[in-house]
């Protein structure tokens, strides 16, 4: 019942928003071209008295190559290889797994499953109802599944083949799930892959947060993990390992995962040392064509204009020594940095590939910005409202403000994730854009309102559930790292506020100041009206351990905490709806820049086209998920009745399209990737590999090198290559 009401309440706050947001065309937060966005700063990377890196554009160089090179995987995938069409992935053959990331399907639910097919036109969206934009009609499928990206093999890692192959020496056998008959498919993952176009902008990346702000130079955990750390070389004689805090590098986080990943490109218990021992002697790409006219590669590119040829004119190692400070690399004393499964022990610089191989990609994805779509490159009036948009888009451009979609889609990324990088916008340009809070708050706090007394819960700025899925399919943010610890920053902040400070291990959670709340959260009086905070001076308060230099809220009266003592009898209480962390099923709010590119959609991949996402917005979701309370997920009037406003959204949707993006023009152009896309065959038989392994063999698409000036047929929206069924 309690549950109920909180819901009914919710849904009525929410109603008068949408009330007042009917009768005022200036509701909702007003987005502005990307080209006012700063790409956020790296303290040490290229600037200080010693910094990591020498040469930018050397590094960009190293990370295209590194982004693109096949030879990263153990069985030829690349980075590139789920984000080569706008960043995304959309390819349709073996792209399905059989559920989310904590799914654990029934077998009469797998027996509905089979690897290797094609996906067609009638199974979007995987939700679906009689009738699509009302959310009482009858189910007429419910899949369970996800769209995923097809990646590695798998197998058991043995070592690094002297002979320059495509496939590692791994011990292969056909898995549980991904097998036809008694050959092994290609894994597939869990979740949709998004795009890495404008991703530099994100605080945090991985739909769940787990690939940190602060880079520590070994994988994705930042400060997290305890024993992360580079080697520094301090003269010929002396090198010691010393922890690494770079922040604003969640991009560097992020590119460490996916190469050790057993679905995604890796056989297991390979380690980023071993990719460098494979990858320093060689030439970067050396598989693949190269443009002549590449944006970035051009000057090392073999190529020339009669002839497309593979490979770069340098090693990894050559292109590491000139782009990192020596410092890095340059220790040539005894074995002090382990060895590998066999063979000789590891040089300082295998040992130090991960901070080489984030860096580099960072910087190279930092350039991937697409800030010149027909929004964009519009003239503004004295409202900043865009002027030479058609008058469908101008009324699609209404509607996402009206009915609150850039709460969510906010600032000139159109993400709420971009939380830095949107307060140093609204900080250097309050004349520009004066509607994007200043705050750097990781923690957001949501008031309800049930039976006359206040509710609080945390959320996680940037991060939202929708009600997509159910939440036993993937708890998304919900979940812990590999030390146990949870991903989400408001399950921290509860424990900052308990006194816990041992297990806060991300150092923003203890800047979040509470008079950046919307609402006060603890006062240092006693209020008329109970709901107004959650605590008061009766229960015991503490000044803000920030500073309170322009804060939100008054700082006299609302930079205050609870005191330790209070937290901690709160959180004690069996009923702790005061405190909650709202956050399981909850993932990162994307970008909606080139969206009309990127599908399919949600984290699932659970929808193709952007009718059918516009669709579950206008009748509320899906699901009824405890945390899709705290967002603002709810039927639609003006959308749920008005076919021409549905139509007139996704119209101005597209104005957010980077041409450069659609025909893969500078800085979008790439080397060749030979992809695979499913198996020869079908899901009922495959071709093997070869007879002596129990593979199945790949079918493959082949994404030709564009230099500069890209393409002339433009890409295509990812339903365009279902099979129309």
């Amino acid at each position: 019942m309690l549950y109920l009401w909180r819901w009914f309440l919710l849904s009525l706050l929410l109603f008068s928003l949408q009330v007042h947001a009917e009768n005022t065309l200036s509701f909702g937060p007003m987005p502005i071209s990307l080209k006012y966005l700063p790409v956020p700063t790296v303290p040490g990377l290229l600037n200080g008295s010693d910094p990591i890196i020498a040469d930018k554009d050397t590094a960009i160089v190293l990370g295209k190559a590194l982004f693109w090179d096949a030879n990263i995987g153990s069985d030829g995938m690349a980075c590139a290889s789920c984000h080569f069409h706008a960043g995304a992935d959309s390819r349709v053959k073996n792209q399905l797994a059989p559920g989310g990331q904590s799914t654990t399907l029934s077998k009469e639910q797998l027996a509905k499953f089979s690897v290797n097919q094609s996906l067609s036109a009638a199974q979007f969206p995987f939700y679906q109802l009689q009738n699509p934009l009302q959310e009482s009609s009858s189910v007429s499928n419910d899949s369970h599944f996800v769209t995923g990206s097809a990646g590695t093999f798998g197998g058991e890692y043995k070592g690094v083949s002297s002979q320059k192959r495509v496939f590692e020496d791994c011990a292969r056998s056909a898995g549980e799930v991904f097998h036809v008959g008694k050959l092994a498919t290609r894994r597939v993952t869990p979740r949709n892959a998004p795009t890495v176009i404008n991703a530099v902008f994100n605080y945090r990346n991985f739909w769940d947060g787990r690939a940190n702000n602060v880079f520590n130079g070994s994988n994705s955990w930042g400060d997290r993990d305890p024993d992360a750390g580079i080697w520094v070389a301090h003269d010929s004689n002396t090198v010691t390992k010393e922890r690494l805090h770079l922040t604003n590098a969640s991009l560097a986080s992020l590119a460490t995962a996916p190469p050790l990943n057993t679905t995604e490109m890796s056989c297991s218990q390979r380690t980023l040392q071993d990719i460098g021992r494979k990858l320093l002697p060689r030439q970067p790409l050396e598989n693949q064509r190269v443009h002549w006219n590449d944006s970035v590669l051009a000057p090392f590119s073999l190529s020339n204009e009669q002839a497309l040829k593979p490979g770069l004119n340098t090693t990894y190692a050559a292109l590491i020594k000139k782009a990192f400070n020596s410092k890095y690399w340059s220790y040539q004393g005894p074995n002090k940095f382990g060895s590998p499964l066999s063979g000789e022990p590891y040089q300082q610089m295998e040992a130090n590939f991960a901070l080489f191989f984030g860096l580099s990609i960072q910087l190279y994805e930092s350039t991937l910005i697409s800030d010149n779509a027909p929004f964009d490159q519009s003239r503004r009036d004295k409202d900043n409202l865009p002027i030479d948009l058609s008058a469908e888009e101008l009324n699609g451009f209404e509607q996402f403000r009206i009915n609150l979609c850039s709460h969510c889609h906010l600032g000139p990324n159109f993400t709420a994730a971009a939380i830095d990088a949107n307060a140093t916008l609204a900080k250097s340009n309050p004349s520009v854009f004066d509607e994007i809070s200043t705050t750097t708050n990781v923690v957001n706090r949501i008031p309800l309102f049930v039976h006359n007394k206040a509710l609080t819960v945390f959320s996680d700025i940037g991060f939202a559930s929708t009600g997509v899925a159910r939440e036993e399919a993937d708890i998304g943010l919900g979940g812990i790292d590999e030390f146990g610890n949870p991903l989400s920053f408001s399950k921290q902040y509860l424990q900052f506020l308990a006194g816990m400070n041992e297990d806060v291990k991300d150092d923003a959670v203890r800047h979040v100041r509470p008079c950046d709340f919307q609402i006060p959260f603890a006062v240092n009086f006693k209020p008329t009206y109970k709901a107004l905070s959650v605590f008061n001076i009766e229960d015991g308060v503490q000044p803000q351990q920030q500073d309170s230099k322009n804060c939100f809220l008054s700082a006299d009266k609302n930079a205050f905490l609870p005191t330790i003592q209070a937290a901690q009898a709160e959180l004690k209480k069996p009923d702790t709806n005061k405190m909650l962390a709202e956050v399981n099923a909850s993932f990162k709010i994307p970008s909606l820049r080139n969206i009309e590119l990127t599908g399919p959609y949600m984290h699932n991949g659970s929808m193709a086209n952007l009718e059918q996402v516009i669709e579950f917005y206008s009748r509320g979701g899906n699901f009824m998920n405890d945390a899709k309370e705290t967002t603002l997920v709810f039927p639609l009037p003006r959308l749920k009745f008005s076919e021409k406003n549905r139509h007139d959204l996704i119209a101005f949707l597209k104005t957010l399209t980077d041409d450069r993006v659609r025909y893969q023009r500078a800085p979008f152009d790439h080397p060749e990737l030979i992809i695979p896309q499913g198996h020869d065959g079908d899901h009922l038989r495959v071709t093997p590999k070869h007879f002596n392994l129990p593979m199945a063999k790949d079918d493959f698409l082949v994404v030709p090198a564009t230099g500069a000036s890209g393409i002339e047929s433009e890409l295509q929206p990812f339903d365009a290559y279902l099979r129309k069924i």
